[in-house]
């Protein structure tokens, strides 16, 4: 079977709709003129709750109205490129033109997905964690290949991603990893991975080079800034400490600075080993705890609501949403939108953009269905 095309998993998960609507730039540049005014006035703080929601808004539109800028000057400079090259016929300069109108086309395409990104938290850093599934040392090793792929799709968007616990597997791989993707819409385009992924393949651990199937499991969640409060009694946590292990020099053999932090009412439980001092792997857990919390209490409401509807939605974490086979053929296939890739290497090598933007299509055109 033929791979899809980035083009042809969008055009199917989005049913061949077009997400309506267009750019307007003039537009927003007013609506921050009047978040500008808003945040000026010296009552602002009195409503707490509605001065951090419009600072929210004001940094998002600011987001937009500065792409919109540069946008329009990539597209001003090479209007003016092509007509230099063209009065005196230079190729390199023609080259270099397309070359730009190319970029300029990837950036307007990466402005309309970002029209799809209107959650309250899309804008906002993520927090990724991989855990090891069935399939034993397999499945361990493919957490561990699950980390490089989001690692090298964050590098190709200019994330930066931080590790803030990593748990070895007993032979190879990962039993687990905890990281923060930091930059503009990582978690909006992240959540588009969360849940089950599925490995076929001839496993390198079995002497008799046998067909396994591994299981890994991707949770993502919004890192949670400091000016939405969720609130956490300090009684209702146990925190402890042990030495951290894997690598980090003398420091982490000698001195109990790692830390896990058990939430006693809701049972989660966050750990922190990657910093030497044990203040900031506390913090750093914490700030995992919050964002966990936050999530929880936002599932709870929406699986309230649905009641309401009389819907039945599955919001539990054990749907596999996508099978990467290796052996006998590559394929990749979201099991959700049906987008399809031949390439798997290239695809484990971070190419998982078609994926992420056909599950955002799919994911809009379902709320439209139930609207």
């Amino acid at each position: 079977m033929r791979a899809s095309s980035p083009s042809a998993c969008a055009a199917r998960a989005s049913g061949a709709k077009s997400c309506g609507g267009g750019f307007d730039a003039d537009g927003l540049k007013a609506r921050l003129a009047e978040l500008e005014q808003e945040a000026s006035r010296p009552d602002l703080w009195n409503d707490r709750e509605r001065a951090e929601k419009l600072l929210r808004d004001k940094r998002g539109v600011e987001r937009e109205v500065a792409f919109f800028a540069r946008l329009g000057q990539s597209l001003d400079d090479a209007g003016v490129l092509l007509e230099l090259a063209s009065e005196e016929q230079d190729r390199d300069a023609i080259a270099e033109v397309a070359e730009r109108l190319a970029a300029s086309e990837r950036d307007l395409d990466e402005a309309e997905l970002r029209r799809l990104l209107g959650g309250e938290h899309d804008a906002s850093n993520a927090i990724l964690s991989i855990n090891a599934g069935a399939g034993g040392t397999d499945a361990a090793d493919w957490a561990e290949m699950l980390f490089r792929m989001y690692l090298r799709w964050a590098e190709s968007h200019g994330y930066r991603l931080e590790v803030l616990d990593e748990q070895p597997g007993d032979e190879a791989g990962l039993r687990s990893v905890t990281v923060t993707v930091s930059g503009d819409y990582a978690f909006g385009y992240l959540k588009a991975e969360e849940g089950v992924h599925r490995l076929v393949r001839i496993s390198p651990f079995d002497s008799q080079h046998r067909r396994h199937t591994a299981f890994a499991s991707v949770s993502v969640y919004p890192e949670i800034d400091d000016s939405i409060e969720v609130e956490i009694d300090e009684n209702d946590l146990r925190i402890d400490t042990y030495r951290a292990g894997g690598a980090g020099g003398q420091h982490v053999n000698k001195t109990d600075s790692a830390v896990r932090i058990t939430h006693l009412p809701s049972g989660i439980v966050v750990q922190c080993q990657n910093e030497r001092s044990q203040h900031k792997n506390r913090a750093a857990a914490m700030k995992v705890l919050r964002a966990r919390l936050y999530e929880r209490a936002r599932e709870e409401q929406e699986a309230r609501v649905a009641a309401l509807r009389g819907e039945k939605r599955d919001i539990n974490f054990g749907s596999q949403i996508r099978s990467y086979t290796l052996h006998p053929s590559q394929r990749v296939k979201d099991h959700r939108t049906d987008c399809e890739a031949g390439n798997a290497e290239g695809v484990l090598l971070g190419d998982i953009d078609r994926f992420i933007r056909a599950t955002l299509l799919w994911r809009a055109e379902q709320a439209r269905g139930g609207a």
